[in-house]
């Protein structure tokens, strides 16, 4: 193919497309319609006046429901707001002002997180916020390198934890051994009594049609007495409407008796309406029937990203089994090339070093393509536009 007159022509087409954030299309979001039904019968939950302040911990029914999405007992589980990031934020604002163990972080000389890598822009912002130190570990394809892990909590006692997002990561895709599970709450657990996992389990429902299971993390660290190193995050985010689901943070009962008095002082309750909404809808329509219609709308998407990509057969990619990302991983030193090129033809990609803490891939070589918020001819048009910028890179570096 001749890359450059294909560039050229893209170019004269003005185009606008946006492979950057993994959002629902819209043809998800009216998969929840029904939410939007409500009538003053719905209005009292279990005797509990929903309008009114009170349950912080979230609606008992709505807890059960994030038992059911994150697959750990109902006790562990608090039902938030609308964002699990936020409820990320709190804890980190929580460990800053009191700490888990050894006083508050804020009074520590250097606070450091592992970074599993390519992994989540949004974790390592929330680090950039709280000026927490990331030092980046590999990714094996089922977690992160327990070796290097170990070998680095070891070494450095500013590190106090790890984040994870152990089903479908962003963006690699993979999903986490019980092997590497077992490693993981060993070296946390055993980290001084304040080592954290920071699990975000945000695809833990979001399989394609033959999709990957998950161990429960708590069932793996109970029997070992060590269930105070995990603190578990989700949310309906990308299971109903995007801006208007439910976020969940799960712990050990310990754990919560330690943030409750902190969390209770920011806040006056959820949105329990939200909340009733989101128990009423799954009773009416199952989780598993629901997150199926999904796989229906969005695995067609990644089956066209990698088809387009084998017929290309440069660079390596991802092959996830469900989630919302996939990693395209160029020749080192191409992947900056390609994502300005990209941005010349009208398509924005996620930019190049986001995957790394800092911005910084030092290789310069992974790209995610978050596929699911366009239609599927907008996106095999962007993948062509990809294509066509890849092509022009590869020949540019011969």
């Amino acid at each position: 193919m001749d890359f450059l007159s294909k560039f050229e022509e893209f170019k004269s087409k003005d185009l606008s497309l946006d492979l950057t954030r993994g959002k629902p299309s819209s043809d998800q979001l009216d998969l929840s319609n029904k939410l939007l039904a409500f009538t003053e019968d719905d209005l009292y939950n279990n005797d509990v006046d929903i309008r009114n302040y009170g349950e912080i911990k979230g609606l008992d029914s709505c807890r059960e429901l994030g038992s059911s999405i994150l697959g750990c007992d109902k006790e562990y589980i608090w039902a938030g707001g609308n964002s699990s990031l936020s409820l990320m934020a709190k804890f980190l604002s929580f460990l800053f002002v009191e700490g888990n163990g050894t006083g508050p972080w804020s009074l520590k000389e250097r606070v450091s997180v592992l970074c599993p890598v390519p992994g989540y822009d949004r974790h390592f912002k929330l680090c950039e916020t709280f000026g927490i130190n990331m030092i980046p570990v590999s990714l094996t394809g089922e977690g992160p390198d327990l070796e290097e892990v170990e070998n680095l909590v070891k070494s450095d006692d500013s590190i106090r934890g790890i984040w994870c997002v152990p089903k479908y990561s962003n963006p690699t895709g993979e999903v986490y051994s019980k092997k590497i599970i077992n490693g993981l709450v060993e070296i946390f657990g055993n980290h001084n009594n304040e080592g954290i996992i920071f699990w975000d389990n945000a695809y833990a429902v979001h399989d394609f049609s033959v999709g990957s299971s998950l161990d429960d993390i708590f069932s793996i660290a109970k029997p070992k007495g060590l269930e105070d190193s995990i603190v578990e995050f989700g949310s309906t985010s990308k299971i109903t409407f995007a801006g208007g689901g439910i976020g969940f943070i799960a712990m050990s009962k310990s754990n919560q008796e330690a943030f409750l008095p902190f969390y209770s002082a920011l806040m006056i309750g959820p949105d329990k309406l939200n909340q009733a909404r989101h128990v009423k809808f799954f009773r009416e329509t199952s989780l598993r029937n629901h997150m199926e219609e999904h796989a229906k709308i969005v695995e067609p998407k990644f089956n066209l990203v990698t088809d387009k990509l084998k017929s290309l057969g440069l660079g390596k990619w991802t092959n996830p089994k469900g989630g919302y990302f996939l990693l395209f991983e160029s020749e080192a030193g191409m992947a900056r090339k390609i994502v300005g090129l990209a941005n010349e033809l009208g398509l924005k990609l996620t930019p190049a070093g986001a995957t790394h803490p800092y911005g910084l891939d030092q290789e310069d070589k992974f790209i995610r393509i978050a596929p699911t918020a366009c239609s599927l001819q907008e996106l095999d048009v962007a993948m062509d536009i990809f294509l066509c910028c890849i092509g022009v890179a590869y020949e540019s570096d011969k």
